[in-house]
């Protein structure tokens, strides 16, 4: 253990009708190993039983409050982080829940050159499915942080984030305008990599991802992705800008897959093969082969 394992951290659960979930969540924290935190649910005015859910547990390390946040989750985040008393935050999503070692693992890598941390995290699915990715894989990000982030999109789940709480405030939060929802994580690390490059990403599996119906927003990636940067486009040298267009393409090209519209995706990743970082390229590669695999066998049928 180094010297940075027993400041306070404060967890930061945003949640709304998510009664069935949250007792999962918050287990997960009594179970951690790294007792030093406080756990703060900002309720949307939830009208299931979450209130019962909450008064099973008597822990005095964790607090509750409503807000109405009206649709924007990080006006409830953001309530959090300034009711937040620790040296860090982390934020837990209400349907997603962590490993017993997630805090202790995270608070043994931070030294004083580190200022964010974050991690894989496993999918579950509900329902479950038999083929699927189970992992958010995500990766390290090189130096400058906001040009990787910029060019090669966001690899931080939110609920894998532990945070300074310093940074946190200094940005003022999450924005909370409605085109930001559902990218405002990802915009956030953007606005607090122009502070600091002391992200250190741990290649562990340390929590859990629920995907189902009622998960969030149902946005276009693409759109995301755009309203996410916009901000720091300016940043951009012209060639910097063509490899960012490469990346905004392939997401296109994504979401064009994921509609059912093949040869519209096509145009998209061709452009992003030849433009696009190596990370872009491979992945527009990958999803080029699936998209010929599924049209070849859409044809013999």
């Amino acid at each position: 253990m180094n010297d940075y394992t027993t400041p306070l951290v404060s967890v930061v659960i945003p949640s709304y009708n998510h009664a069935r979930y949250l007792g999962r969540a918050l287990q997960s924290l009594l179970d951690q190993t790294f007792v030093n935190w406080e756990a703060i649910i900002v309720d949307n005015h939830s009208t299931d039983h979450t209130d019962e859910v909450i008064s099973g547990f008597s822990d005095p390390r964790i607090a509750y409050f409503k807000i109405h946040n009206n649709g924007v989750i990080a006006a409830s985040r953001n309530a959090g982080i300034r009711a937040a008393k620790g040296e860090w935050i982390a934020f837990l999503d209400s349907d997603d829940w962590w490993r017993s070692d997630k805090l202790e693992v995270c608070f043994a890598a931070i030294n004083e050159t580190v200022d964010l941390v974050y991690h894989d995290l496993e999918i579950v699915r509900e329902p479950p499915a038999r083929l699927y990715r189970r992992h958010v894989k995500s990766r390290k990000i090189t130096k400058p942080v906001l040009k990787d982030l910029l060019l090669r999109g966001n690899p931080i789940a939110t609920s894998s984030v532990v945070v300074r709480a310093c940074l946190i405030n200094q940005i003022g939060g999450m924005d909370e305008s409605v085109d930001m929802i559902a990218a405002e994580d990802y915009n956030a690390w953007m606005r607090i990599a122009k502070i600091t490059d002391g992200f250190l990403y741990l290649s562990r599996n340390l929590g859990f991802y629920l995907f189902h119906a009622g998960g969030g927003s149902r946005k276009s990636i693409d759109i995301l992705f755009h309203n996410a940067c916009k901000e720091f486009i300016y940043l951009l040298n012209p060639k910097e800008q063509l490899i960012y267009n490469a990346t905004a393409k392939y997401f296109i090209a994504l979401n064009d897959f994921n509609s059912g519209m093949v040869s519209k995706a096509n145009k998209n990743l061709l452009f992003s093969i030849q433009y696009g970082e190596l990370y872009i390229k491979i992945k527009s590669v990958l999803l080029y082969i699936i998209m010929s695999l599924k049209t070849f066998k859409q044809a013999v049928l």
